[in-house]
């Protein structure tokens, strides 16, 4: 019978598994991953600590580099930690150590340094070699009582020594101190906090269970950064606290000294590199980003932080304090609160880390009890030997006396009074001197003390409420020992710093073209001048293109911008670019939406509106119409619908009214009737009005004109050759609507037809602006009062081949002085 031979190919090639290689990639990233999460990246939620801080601490410990103890050479204490748990490079132990001894780092620092360990400049440590380190005394509270059986242990890298999985933690280490780092598809960013409010919450979790996220930030308000600062505003904190993630902005700390011009910033955001900010601030300057600082000092030392910012005397101090806002004294702290729960990656609200945090601590002082009561049984039950021999000394003593050894006594002791083994043990070791009454008497106290430890310790594992009790106790005791004042404030603005507020206020002469190029220069730059002259240019002109509109208008105004088409739109004036006088402006097409052959036509302020009022506008056709501006509320990007317009009309300028006012409308050809605005009900949006004034067939409407009962006002009027006059509003009779008026001035040849009609005041400023681009202001005085029906003066000359296009007026309480000298 032949036996068969196997092959040992065919054993080997038993053994081959077939597997996708899709599959197996799969697999060992996940593997990897939660290698990475677990056992490098993330903290763990019960004592707050990665592993390389806990073995840091530890390796000290073991080594007795306690705070009490004399500093060791940082090299020795990373030495120590990579050959015996850590196994990784010297570089990522020594950082950690570093960064644990850092106090603009650490709101606790756990490690006590000495030498250089960097600075807010971003500098960072010196060698190993050349720092020492011991442990702090509240890193030490962290390991209080590692030797009770309190923690579980694993054994290390290599299996010779065992290293706690976790340690015990007297206080809630991960939000005191906080924790950040990069995982695998994750990251974790939790911000420090002040120990003393950690542990009131803490407490009120144990007494109130069932309380709330709310109820915590009563004692827990936000984070508390080493560095002090303001947190601005408090939905960040909330939501971050609520959901376990959000976004806190954090302000610098600084004083803005107007008397003598400067800015001084004393506290920074936490993590925020000083010398950075510096250099980063002073290329702004040079930049012509930041105008206003005149120079830049870093005057900082030992005590604290100190950034001196010297402002130009032209500067406004809140605006530039605003720029600096904006692009430097304040930054994000995105919180994400995420953290290992039994192994596992899990992000939670600050309600569900302290109840972690309060569970592991009850097993804590769960296990130390338990511990602690089985030594303390252990003590009892040799007492109660000693005390039995005590009480036949006599006896106890002639057994030992005539026993051959120790064996023998011990077995006859047993045997005769029914000692355990322990008891023996202890009972045939006693000394002579230990059979005083004296000596007696210390065993039988001793004897009660631990029979009361025992029943306490009874008490504390048989009672939740007394365990509890302990855990709150201790961490009184903390806060006691290591509560300190907060650092960050909060300050009470709910808003960023938007582009306004970069802004300074001024008033502004914005133009458009007829080819949609707007642009705004400030008011100032057009001093008043005399009538009758040329002006100035006022904006560059491609060839064919003409000046269609001009207004005036404040820097933060908002407007409400009309246009012929009968549409609104919504503009911030600080929106239109500024551009100097011979600049052709930009196209307005990413700030309205314009079609083709719309024009603005009008501009009204909404600071200077209330819902209470109206907006009266009035066509090319003659029709006027009232709408409450509580209508206009709500201005899509697109723009609204403000009026209807039918045959060709054009909406050609619009009054804001109160319901009490006059109305004076103007025409092209001269004409002009006023009548109460009563007269015109209010409408919707979507009207088309009543006729205000019947034209004569070749006649158009020029303006609308309101009349203020509470200021004495005249009517100007401006024709498209240059002229004007400045009328009395009592020379215009107020009539019923719909009639065909009153002369208000001649247009003929020299005159040309009347572009605009207003009301002004005295003190008012004129500002017209020709077809061409030339612009002058001139102040509503220099024109003499005539009456109706007259030729008028020359407002400004304008070529042969020009003609004034548009006219506005500046209200005299918007007129800075300087500027009508």
């Amino acid at each position: 019978m032949s036996s068969e031979i196997s092959d040992p190919d065919d054993d080997h090639a038993a053994e081959v598994q077939v597997a996708r290689i899709e599959d197996e990639m799969e697999q060992s990233y996940i593997d990897y991953a939660m290698s990475v999460i677990a056992g490098r990246a993330l903290p763990d939620v019960r004592d707050g600590l990665k592993p390389v801080h806990r073995r840091i601490l530890y390796a000290m410990h073991e080594a007795g580099v306690t705070s009490r103890a004399s500093h060791r050479k940082s090299s020795s204490v990373v030495g120590e930690t990579m050959g015996d748990y850590h196994p990784h490079g010297d570089s990522a132990i020594y950082d950690t150590l570093a960064r644990m001894a850092q106090d603009f780092s650490m709101r606790y620092p756990l490690v006590d340094g000495q030498g250089n360990f960097g600075s807010v400049d971003g500098d960072p440590p010196a060698a190993m070699r050349y720092t020492e380190a011991r442990m702090a005394p509240i890193a030490e509270e962290l390991l209080a009582d590692l030797d009770r059986d309190t923690v579980d242990f694993s054994s290390n890298y290599d299996d010779r020594l065992e290293e706690p999985d976790v340690l015990p933690a007297a206080f809630p280490n991960l939000l005191v101190n906080g924790s950040s780092g990069i995982a695998v598809g994750m990251s974790t960013n939790i911000p420090p906090h002040n120990l003393g409010e950690v542990i009131d919450a803490t407490i009120h979790l144990i007494d109130h269970p069932d309380c709330t996220v709310e109820d915590l930030m009563e004692h827990v308000p936000g984070p508390d950064f080493p560095t002090g600062a303001n947190i601005v505003g408090r939905n960040g904190v909330y939501k971050a606290y609520k959901t376990g993630r959000g976004k806190i902005r954090v302000r610098a700390e600084f004083e803005v000294d107007e008397e003598d011009g400067r800015i001084v910033i004393t506290e920074l955001p936490f993590q925020q590199n000083k010398s950075r900010l510096v250099e980063r601030i002073a290329d702004d300057v040079n930049e012509g980003t930041i105008p206003g600082i005149r120079d830049l000092r870093d005057e900082s030392d030992r005590d604290g932080i100190r950034i001196v910012i010297e402002l130009k005397q032209s500067a406004m101090p809140d605006v530039v304090k605003n720029q600096l806002l904006d692009n430097h004294l304040e930054r994000t702290f995105g919180v994400i609160n995420l953290a290992l729960v039994d192994g596992a990656p899990q992000v939670l609200t600050l309600k569900e880390t302290l109840q972690e945090y309060l569970d592991h601590r009850r097993e804590v002082v769960r296990r130390r009890s338990q511990h602690e009561l089985e030594e303390a049984q252990d003590r009892a039950h040799i007492l109660e030997g000693r005390l039995r021999a005590l009480e036949s000394v006599n006896d106890v003593v002639e057994i030992i006396r005539n026993a051959t050894d120790r064996d023998a006594a011990k077995s006859a002791l047993r045997e005769e009074y029914g000692f355990s083994q322990p008891q023996v043990e202890h009972i045939v070791a006693m000394q002579l001197g230990s059979l005083t009454s004296m000596e007696a008497e210390e065993i039988e106290r001793e004897y009660e003390d631990i029979q009361a430890r025992i029943e306490r310790l009874n008490e504390i594992l048989e009672d939740e409420s007394e365990l509890l009790g302990v855990v709150e106790g201790e961490l009184r005791e903390i806060k006691e020992e290591y509560d300190d004042e907060r650092r960050t404030a909060f300050v009470e603005d709910d808003g960023t710093v938007t582009h306004e507020d970069l802004i300074p206020e001024a008033e502004m002469v914005v133009t458009m073209s007829e080819d949609d190029y707007i642009k705004r220069m400030p008011l100032s730059t057009f001093t008043a001048q005399n009538r009758g002259g040329k002006g100035i240019i006022g904006t560059d002109l491609k060839e064919g293109d003409s000046v269609s509109s001009v207004f005036v208008a404040n820097t933060h105004d908002l407007l409400l911008v009309f246009t012929t088409h009968g549409q609104i739109y919504e503009l911030k004036t600080y929106q239109i670019p500024e551009m100097s006088r011979t600049a052709r402006g930009k196209s307005a097409v990413n700030l309205l939406d314009l079609e083709d052959g719309e024009e603005i036509t009008a501009v009204v302020n909404t600071d200077e509106l209330s819902d209470e009022q109206y907006l009266t506008m009035v066509t090319r056709g003659g029709y006027v119409k009232r709408t409450c501006a509580s209508e206009f509320g709500h201005i899509l990007s697109t723009g609204i619908r403000a009026i209807s317009l039918e045959d060709s009309d054009e909406l050609v300028d619009v009054e804001v009214t109160d319901g009490d006012t006059d109305l004076v409308i103007g025409t092209r050809g001269g004409m002009s009737i006023r009548f109460d605005e009563e007269e015109v009900r209010p409408m919707g949006r979507n009207a088309r009005g009543v006729r205000g004034i019947r034209l004569e067939e070749s006649d158009r409407v020029a303006g609308v004109a309101a009349v203020d009962p509470d200021r004495h006002s005249w009517v100007l009027t401006v024709t498209e050759n240059g002229y004007g006059k400045r009328s009395d509003i009592d020379a215009y009779r107020v009539q019923s609507r719909n009639g065909k008026g009153l002369i208000d001035i001649k247009t003929n040849e020299r005159n040309g037809e009347v572009i605009g009609i207003a009301t002004v005041g005295p003190g008012d400023h004129l500002v017209t602006m020709s077809r061409g681009g030339q612009i002058m202001r001139t102040r509503v005085e220099d024109f003499s009062i005539v009456g109706r029906n007259t030729m008028g003066v020359t407002v400004m000359e304008v070529v042969a081949d020009d003609r004034v296009a548009c006219m506005e007026v500046v209200p005299a309480e918007t007129i800075d002085p300087d500027d009508d000298e």
